[in-house]
């Protein structure tokens, strides 16, 4: 195995003509007048970032089944080990907010899966099953063992493909804001990229990669504000490729019922989280998940939109760090005792 170092110094930027096709987007999109509402209210400022001086990840390449996966891994002997996967439409670059915090406890993981952010991979890539085979080859590549898997977005169904589909030795799954329920309850933006040919074609020829990620924004985001650094990689990893984003979205109805029947079968210690605010995958979503996950908790995390790994990233990290280290098993555990 051979890993090689990303030049990543040139940064790009959306262009006033990513910011109309984004708009124009938004007059379609029922929910937006709602996160407007709530931004106003948290003071939301769209032109002044969360967090000016960035937290670089330092990435790398490694080949493995003839695709060059981007990846990222702090080397932290002794600590729980943690695997992150990456969204949509974003990358392992959106956990710089967090990066400080998980590398300092754990031995970290994070790689782009195949076909998304930074990675390669092409049509046999777009379903929930290959990503969750994928992951299967990624461990077996690094030889991770007893890992915690953390999977928002599109990477959740891929970590609960391959947990409750091949034998393993996960510790524990922190996964939420991702679709892995059938029937899913779904915002607007998912209706028209899963369910609607006029839409996927119209996002997959004619819109770029810049609106593609302003639009993620403008329906992900609460409190959040991405910078340049995180804007410029996401907008990298989808440009001149959204075609295959798209028929990840065709694939979608069909890729539910490839994890739907498994979520009963997942045994080890879940932690759901989900943003109240989240309009892309409603948290109804997780609270019908949680009812049929045997071992699972559901955290919903406050004045939260969809990105929750950024959107209040202290108190993800937290909640992050708390789950591992079996802190927040040991205070529910003290709720119980108290109700009794």
């Amino acid at each position: 195995m051979t890993a090689v170092k990303e030049n990543n110094s040139t940064l790009r930027k959306r262009s006033v003509l990513d910011r109309f096709y984004a708009s124009f987007l938004m007059t379609f999109t029922r929910e937006y007048n709602q996160l407007e509402q709530i931004r106003r209210k948290n003071n939301y400022n769209k032109n002044t970032p969360s967090i000016a001086e960035p937290t670089i990840i330092d990435t790398n390449y490694v080949e493995i089944k003839g695709e060059k996966i981007r990846y990222a891994h702090y080397h932290n002997p002794g600590k729980e080990t943690l695997i992150m996967l990456s969204p949509l439409p974003q990358s392992i670059i959106a956990y710089s907010p967090i990066w400080k915090q998980v590398t300092a406890q754990f031995n970290v993981y994070a790689y782009d899966l195949p076909g998304f952010g930074r990675s390669t991979g092409g049509m046999e890539f777009m379903n929930f099953k290959a990503q969750g085979e994928f992951l299967k080859e990624f461990i077996e590549t690094f030889e991770i063992e007893a890992p915690h898997i953390m999977a928002p977005d599109i990477g959740m169904p891929t970590a609960i493909y391959y947990t409750g589909m091949f034998k393993n030795d996960v510790k524990s799954l922190i996964v939420g804001d991702g679709p892995a329920i059938d029937p899913s309850t779904n915002g607007s933006i998912i209706e028209k990229l899963g369910f609607s040919n006029f839409w996927q074609f119209l996002i997959g020829n004619f819109v770029g990669a810049g609106a593609f990620v302003e639009v993620g924004n403008r329906i992900g985001y609460v409190n959040y504000v991405p910078n340049a650094y995180e804007l410029s990689d996401y907008i990298k990893s989808y440009d001149g490729r959204l075609k295959l984003s798209i028929e990840w979205f065709r694939k979608y109805p069909e890729s539910l019922a490839t994890v739907n029947p498994l979520l009963e079968k997942i045994e080890v210690p879940t932690l759901l989280f989900w943003g109240d605010n989240d309009q892309i995958l409603p948290y109804d979503n997780g609270e019908r998940i949680s009812k049929r996950m045997k071992n699972s908790t559901l955290h919903i995390i406050e004045n939260c939109g969809h990105f929750s790994y950024q959107d209040q990233h202290e108190a993800f990290s937290e909640l992050l760090s708390n789950w591992v280290n079996g802190e927040y098993q040991k205070n529910d555990k003290r709720k119980e005792e108290l109700v009794a």
